[in-house]
């Protein structure tokens, strides 16, 4: 690589970190006023994508210990926001699904997120965001494949 490849390369890097850091801070500052921590929600949202698993499906997805997952699992549970259900199959095994309260939480949080980048969005032109969403449409690809290659 180039010396200016490679200082292009650091200068993504870093911005892709701090932007991440920034959405993830901000972020949880919209979990709080819902009452849901970050971990939390991140289980609602493998949920959503994987309705009805199982708890070690959910600690593999979320790369969690079986023990911290429980917990998570009984505190979400607790205030409503996801449910579990012996398996009609075999009464040993427990399924999650969401609950309609964390389906709304999902759905407000996500809300509430896209209405803070969109406040940020706003100051740029049209074709700045449409390049923008592109070249991370991209780089997403590009990931994703590297993910599955690997």
């Amino acid at each position: 690589m180039s010396d200016g490849l490679d200082d292009a390369v650091a200068k993504i890097e870093r911005l892709l970190r701090h932007v991440a850091f920034i959405i993830k801070k901000r972020g949880r500052d919209i979990l709080g006023d819902f009452g849901i921590t970050n971990p939390q929600f991140n289980a609602l949202l493998v949920l959503r994508e994987h309705p009805n698993i199982t708890m070690g499906e959910l600690c593999d997805k979320l790369y969690l210990a079986c023990s911290t997952a429980t917990d998570l699992v009984d505190r979400m549970e607790k205030n409503g926001f996801l449910e579990r259900k012996r398996d009609t199959q075999d009464r040993r095994v427990i399924r999650l699904s969401i609950s309609e309260m964390g389906k709304r939480v999902i759905s407000e949080v996500v809300a509430a997120r896209r209405r803070y980048v969109s406040s940020i969005l706003e100051k740029l032109t049209e074709e700045e965001i449409n390049q923008l969403a592109q070249s991370l449409d991209r780089l997403h690809s590009l990931m994703l494949q590297e993910e599955v290659n690997s």
